[in-house]
């Protein structure tokens, strides 16, 4: 059972890691990576030296961040509201209805939230009846606001669908330990802190690790979708900046030179994250 994931893996994979080599020849399509002539570190000097590596940086760190401090404890604290319903039923349709927009795609969602967000969109035309405003804000035009939309929508989206290893989770929980809990006296909450949330703790620990392992990992469907030449100087981040470099300009060498500089960085990310909470909690992830 397991071997065709195996097989998938290896070819799609590790078979293409080859190509990572592109990063230190001045690699073109009209010929083959072998043909290439060797420039070692140019691109990556060159990346270095760019003028935008600083403020996309910047813009990757910072919304990559957000996201994590937002829509982290986010999930937890749902999936706990989630698994102290007692009606079934309305558990059911409560998880159901926090999962949906996870299965949308930005190129929905993007349309729905420029709608929305317009001059004459949803959002400003509640705030003006409500009389929070007397005229429009232009939300997607404000390169300011481009950060806190970016990761409200992006919380929005995936954190009823952070939430089902956290409720699998909760689910093995012995039932015997609330009960002695309410018999010793303890609150809804003091059970929360005490028993639930240590029961999951090594869930938490293992996609907090993943979580900050994607930290440069910005949502490029959302960027592209969300992104206009107003607000470029906050939105552009690693991944948009690859796809251009690569895809539009036909840069092949630069693009995977910028990728294996992400990825050797969200290594780093992934180790360290390890070992901080296997220092705090005393309990190895991996």
């Amino acid at each position: 059972m397991v071997l065709p994931g195996v097989i998938l893996m290896i070819v799609f994979n590790f078979l293409p890691m080859y190509g990572i080599i592109i990063a230190f020849k001045d690699y073109s399509v009209l010929g083959s990576i072998a043909e290439a002539d060797w420039v070692g570190l140019e691109y990556f000097r060159e990346f270095f030296g760019d003028s935008t590596f600083w403020n996309v940086m910047k813009n990757t760190f910072g919304i990559s961040f957000f996201k994590l401090l937002v829509g982290f404890p986010a999930a937890i604290i749902i999936a706990v509201m989630i698994h102290e319903l007692l009606n079934a039923k309305l558990k059911k349709v409560v998880q159901t209805v926090s999962y949906l927009p996870h299965f949308l795609s930005w190129v929905i969602l993007g349309g729905m939230f420029i709608t929305w967000l317009s001059d004459a969109g949803l959002v400003n035309n509640i705030l003006m009846d409500i009389g929070m405003i007397d005229k429009p804000i232009r939300f997607l035009t404000d390169p300011n606001k481009y950060w806190t939309i970016a990761v409200l929508s992006d919380v929005w989206k995936e954190v009823g669908w952070n939430t089902i290893l956290y409720i699998a989770a909760m689910t093995g929980i012995n039932p015997a330990l609330y009960e002695a809990a309410k018999i010793d006296g303890a609150t809804k909450i003091e059970q929360i802190i005490h028993i639930t949330i240590p029961s999951i703790r090594h869930i938490i620990a293992l996609t907090f690790v993943l979580s900050v392992g994607g930290l440069l990992g910005s949502n490029l469907d959302q960027t592209l979708v969300l992104q206009n030449p107003v607000n470029y100087q906050t939105s552009e981040v690693i991944n948009s900046y690859v796809y251009k470099m690569g895809i539009q300009q036909g840069d092949f060498s630069y693009a995977t030179a910028v990728g294996l500089f992400i990825s050797v960085i969200s290594l780093v990310l992934v180790v360290g994250s390890h070992l901080v909470t296997k220092t705090i909690s005393d309990e190895s992830v991996f």
